[in-house]
């Protein structure tokens, strides 16, 4: 069974990646020194605590056994692991993207088909 794990970004952020076909991440991920992802089960923090207010931001899609021996679990809030991948991004291992919109209470909404969410 493949595992999923998930990146929060500005949507221009990713057509540019798209475009350049090799992303180094936000400007918080290239501070850190590696992309930041998250399972399903822990967007709703990471939206809450990065990204509370912000607009026009997508949910992009991968698949951990595709980004290889680079992508590390290491632990973050509440000694979680995080997904960390340590190098470029290749935009095309994407098995998917959308839009994330905000709800009524101004949080933003994830797709329902999110398992753990």
């Amino acid at each position: 069974m493949e595992q999923w794990i998930y990146k929060v970004c500005a949507s221009a952020e990713w057509e540019r990646a798209v475009a350049e076909a090799a992303w180094l991440g936000s400007p918080d991920d290239r501070r850190d020194g590696y992309i930041h992802f998250s399972t399903a089960t822990q967007l709703a923090g990471t939206l809450a605590k990065h990204f509370a207010g912000h607009d026009d931001l997508v949910l992009v899609k991968f698949a951990t056994a595709a980004l290889g021996p680079a992508l590390r679990w290491e632990p973050g809030r509440a000694g979680q692991l995080f997904p960390h991948l340590y190098g470029p991004l290749d935009p095309k291992l994407a098995a998917g993207c959308q839009a994330l919109e905000r709800g009524p209470d101004g949080r933003h909404e994830l797709p329902k088909d999110l398992c753990g969410c």
